[in-house]
């Protein structure tokens, strides 16, 4: 057999040796004997965010889905380990009153605001207008229900006003989101403090512009920010997550000395002729749509969806499957970088939590 079969072969035994609890739910595990193999979640779970709890467990979050029984806008997934992980269903039950027309609820994004002891959802929607809005939604507990605050925070005419990511900058202490698509900028402004409004007297800055002259970036999306050894990196994606017959994306990485910008890319930084960190391989395509997290030996992960060549499309549908995969970062001369710059194949060691 090939490496490929004996990967699914194991995959396969792991899914039937996961242990299932009540309400149907199955855990299921991607370890080995010697660490984990992609990917780590092997159904529909698009446009990931993860976030760990105050009790350490990590909590990740996905677009919506009609893979399995019924619709889920919102999709939640939890672990111990960001290896093995339970489905956990419906996150956003209820679908807000301003979207009740269509099903397009996208790449949320749920930080744990702890000064108000609640956990915050941003996430993208299709209004009953047709804008594409940034919702806010509320939940007490990271597994939901989360409740929606009842008018969208900001809406557009066009698929520019998706892809919300949440910063708490460490530095000034003030509150930040970013969104962006449809071959604009991606934004940025403060939020006030109770996270569902503005600041008063902000408005939108372009922190990163598209670059149809460069692999990719044509069209930019799915930012997710982190600060390291002084720099605020951005890691976003482009240009095609999910055309059915040549999909292209991968994802890039841009740093800037402050939250709001302007970023420089990888590449006007180096030289390099990308600013590309991950892209497809023959077993993975359109890896995309990252975010990052850090372990308890102080490890980056990177943790995205892609694409499965064999298994293109979710049972029934002409829509794209999108499984949720991890990967180590690496950091060298102030940049990051995966491995191959690709999707790992084959056995790579855990991440290291917490016992």
């Amino acid at each position: 057999m090939t490496s490929r079969t004996l990967r699914r072969l194991a995959v396969s035994l792991a899914f039937v040796a996961a242990c299932s609890s009540g309400g149907g739910v199955t855990r299921v595990d991607r370890t080995t004997p010697t660490g984990y193999v992609n990917p780590v979640l092997d159904q529909d779970f698009p446009d990931p965010a993860i976030l760990r709890a105050p009790d350490g467990v990590y909590y990740a979050y996905a677009t919506q889905t009609n893979a399995g029984a019924g619709l889920i806008n919102i999709q939640g997934a939890k672990s111990s380990d960001l290896v093995s992980w339970t489905p956990l269903g419906e996150m956003l039950p209820a679908r807000p009153s301003w979207a009740q027309s269509h099903w397009n609820f996208w790449a949320p994004h749920v930080l744990y605001a702890a000064e108000q002891s609640r956990y915050v959802m941003y996430y993208s929607a299709q209004s009953d207008t047709s804008n594409m809005c940034i919702g806010i939604a509320t939940s007490a507990a990271p597994n939901g229900p989360f409740v929606d605050t009842g008018s969208p925070l900001v809406c557009g005419s066009d698929f520019s006003h998706i892809d919300p990511m949440a910063y708490d900058d460490p530095v000034s202490g003030k509150k930040y989101l970013y969104w962006g698509s449809n071959s604009k900028p991606i934004d940025v402004q403060e939020l006030a403090a109770d996270r569902v409004h503005f600041a008063a007297a902000s408005s939108p800055a372009a922190a990163l512009l598209p670059d149809n002259a460069r692999p990719y970036e044509g069209l930019i999306e799915g930012p997710w920010v982190i600060r390291r050894d002084g720099y605020y990196y951005m890691f976003y994606s482009g240009n095609d997550c999910c055309s059915r017959t040549n999909p292209h994306y991968a994802v890039m990485v841009a740093r800037s000395t402050s939250p709001t910008g302007p970023f420089q890319k990888l590449a006007d930084a180096t030289g390099a002729s990308s600013s590309v960190i991950l892209q497809g391989n023959t077993s993975w395509l359109a890896p995309g749509h990252n975010a990052i997290v850090t372990d308890q030996a102080g490890t980056d992960w990177i943790v995205y969806h892609a694409i499965d060549p064999s298994k293109m499309l979710i049972p029934g549908t002409q829509n794209v499957r999108r499984p949720l995969l991890i990967d180590k970062l690496v950091w060298s001369n102030g940049w990051p970088a995966v491995e191959a710059d690709a999707p790992s194949r084959t056995d790579k060691p855990k991440p290291v939590v917490a016992p």
